[in-house]
C-alpha cells in the first residue's frame, strides 16, 4: 500500500497537518508510527511535559493559570479501504480518518502549538491527550488505560474531545447497552413440525414490540436526546430439516443520559418481556456538563447553541471522572468510517481558529 513518508510534523497549518496524519496508517493496534511523530512534535513545544504510555501521550503545562483545559483525540482509525494516502480536491481532504478524527487531532495540535508559542502563552493551563484503540472494544481503549494508570494527570476544568461534530458543540452523549434475548422452542423434525415449537416463529411478538416501540425525546440543558431500541442481529436454526429450539435476538438500546445504566437495563428487560436476557456490553451516557464556567466561556467563543451528541463517545469517560466535557471537531460524523470519508478544509480552519481563540484569550 503506497504511503507518504513523513519525517516531522508541521504544527502551523491544520489542513496540511490533517493530510500528513492521514498519510500515516494507524489502524487500531498499529498506532506506533503516528504516535512517534506526534511525540516528537510535542517535545519541541515550549512549556510541555510529555509522558508516553504505550501508544498514548499526555502532555501538560504547569503555568499556574486559574483554569486547566484538556484537549483529547484518538490516533487510530478503522481499517483502511483503499483510501490512504489522502487526496485533495474541491476544498476537501479525502482519506481514512479525515473526519474521525485526524482533522480533529490536527486542529488541537495546531491550536495548542499556537497558544504555547504566543507572547503571553496560553490563557489556561493545557493538557493534551492523544490515545490509541478508540475504534475497537472498550477493554483496549487507550483513554481507559490512562484513566486507570495516571488519573491525576487528566484533571481539568473542561475537556474538549475533538470527535467529529461538523464544527458544532455536541454536549454529553447517549449511553448504550446490548443484550442477547433468547426465545425458547422445542426441537422436532421439520416434516413433523407440529410436534415442535419453532423458536424463530416465536420471536415475532418480540420483533413487533421493537418495531412499534416509541422512543423518548429528552431535553437536558437545551439539548434534546432521542432514544432508540433496535434489534441489530437475529440468530437461530440448526439444520434445513429441523425445527429450531432456540432463537437469539441481539437488542441495542441507545438511552438518554438522564438514565443510569441500571435503569436502562431495567427498561430493556421491561420491553422485551419474559425472555432470558443477557447483557453483553454496556456504557453509561454523559450529561451535557454545560454549567461549568469553562464550558460557558467556550460556548461564548463558539457563538452557536450546543446540541445533543447522538452515539457514545469518550466524553462519558471524562464525565465519570467528574470532568465536564463536550465534543467539538471539524469532521462530519455522517462521513465517519465510510470508504469515501472526507473533511472540509474550511471547517478545519474554522475549528482551529475557535480553539486558538479560546486557548489564548
Amino acid at each position: 500500500m503506497p504511503q507518504t513518508v513523513t519525517t516531522r510534523l508541521d504544527l502551523t497549518d491544520p489542513v496540511a497537518l490533517t493530510a500528513a496524519l492521514v498519510d500515516v496508517p494507524s489502524v487500531s493496534g498499529d498506532e506506533r508510527a503516528i504516535c512517534d511523530l506526534v511525540e516528537d512534535a510535542l517535545r519541541l513545544l515550549p512549556g510541555l511535559t510529555v509522558v508516553r504510555d504505550g501508544d498514548a501521550l499526555v502532555a501538560r503545562t504547569e503555568l499556574g493559570r486559574p483554569q486547566r483545559v484538556l484537549l483529547a483525540g484518538h490516533l487510530d482509525t478503522v481499517p483502511i479501504a483503499d483510501n490512504v494516502p489522502s487526496t485533495r480536491s474541491d476544498g476537501r481532504i479525502v482519506g481514512c480518518g479525515t473526519s474521525d478524527m485526524k482533522s480533529g487531532v490536527a486542529a488541537m495540535l495546531v491550536a495548542a502549538a499556537t497558544a504555547l508559542q504566543a507572547p503571553r502563552g496560553p490563557a489556561h493551563d493545557l493538557t493534551l491527550v492523544l490515545y490509541d484503540a478508540e475504534e475497537v472494544e472498550e477493554a483496549r481503549n487507550g483513554l481507559r488505560r490512562l484513566a486507570a494508570s495516571m488519573r491525576d494527570a487528566l484533571d481539568a476544568d473542561l475537556a474538549l474531545l475533538l470527535e467529529p461534530t461538523d464544527g458544532a458543540v455536541e454536549a454529553g452523549c447517549q449511553g448504550t447497552c446490548r443484550a442477547e434475548v433468547t426465545i425458547p422452542g422445542r426441537r422436532a423434525h421439520s416434516a413433523r413440525s407440529w410436534l415442535g415449537e419453532n423458536a424463530i416463529h416465536a420471536a415475532a411478538p418480540l420483533l413487533e414490540r421493537l418495531r412499534v416501540y416509541s422512543p423518548r425525546d429528552v431535553t437536558i440543558d437545551g439539548c434534546t436526546y432521542r432514544e432508540g431500541l433496535s434489534a441489530v442481529r437475529i440468530a437461530g436454526g440448526i439444520a434445513g430439516n429441523v425445527v429450531p429450539d432456540s432463537c437469539v435476538v441481539t437488542v441495542n438500546f441507545r438511552f438518554a443520559p438522564d438514565r443510569t445504566e441500571a435503569e436502562a437495563h431495567d427498561h430493556l428487560r421491561e420491553v422485551v418481556g419474559p425472555f432470558e436476557t443477557v447483557f453483553t456490553d454496556s456504557a453509561p451516557g454523559a450529561l451535557p456538563g454545560l454549567g461549568a464556567p469553562a464550558a460557558q466561556e467556550f460556548l461564548a467563543v463558539v457563538g452557536q447553541p450546543p446540541r445533543a451528541k447522538y452515539g457514545w463517545t469518550d466524553v462519558a469517560r471524562f464525565a465519570a471522572l467528574g470532568i465536564p466535557a463536550v465534543n467539538f471537531g471539524p469532521g462530519d460524523p455522517n462521513l465517519a468510517h465510510t470508504r469515501d470519508e472526507w473533511v472540509d478544509e474550511a471547517r478545519i480552519r474554522t475549528v482551529t481558529a475557535t480553539l486558538t481563540e479560546f486557548l489564548t484569550t
